[in-house]
């Protein structure tokens, strides 16, 4: 065996694990959008299940590394403030 052959190894799978990163990623980013479409829309109830679908994504990717904990969480803030100010009741 020889040092080409483990490194072509390595490469095939690092690629593997590229793909699948960035599947995840871009299911996040999908369930933002929806997110952020349905709060200009002005629908309390799609929003809130779409932030309820975004935060999963968030989690689900924070725990298989592919996406940075604290950023997971400074982006979650970000929505659920977003979401809270977009429906405040006006006083």
């Amino acid at each position: 065996m020889t040092g080409k052959d483990s490194a072509a190894k390595r490469h095939r799978e690092s690629e593997v694990r590229r793909m699948r990163n960035k599947s995840t990623k871009s299911s996040v980013h999908t369930c933002e959008r929806k997110f952020v479409e349905a709060v200009h829309a002005k629908d309390k109830n799609l929003a809130g299940d779409n932030l309820k679908a975004l935060v999963k994504a968030l989690d689900t990717a924070a725990s298989k590394g592919i996406l940075n904990k604290k950023a997971v969480s400074r982006k979650k803030s970000r929505m659920v403030k977003f979401y809270n100010a977009s429906f405040a009741e006006a006083k």
